[in-house]
């Protein structure tokens, strides 16, 4: 039963990263202004992200908008 842990344990971090994502895109529509590493540090905090999945939001979210 172990052999099944693995996946279920991806699931719940990675709706995480998705919900920070769709926050994180409705602050920045909300306010074009805003500073974008500090929505992804809130985000990061708000949605309880690793330092790792902070990282990609960074890498890849602030920088694309």
């Amino acid at each position: 039963m172990a052999e099944g842990g693995g996946a279920r344990d991806v699931g719940p971090q990675g709706e995480a990263l998705r919900r920070a994502m769709r926050w994180l895109d409705e602050r920045a529509r909300e306010d074009a202004q805003a500073d974008k590493l500090k929505l992804v540090s809130e985000a990061a905090a708000r949605f309880d992200l690793s330092p790792l999945e902070e990282e990609f939001l960074i890498g890849n979210w602030s920088r694309s908008r």
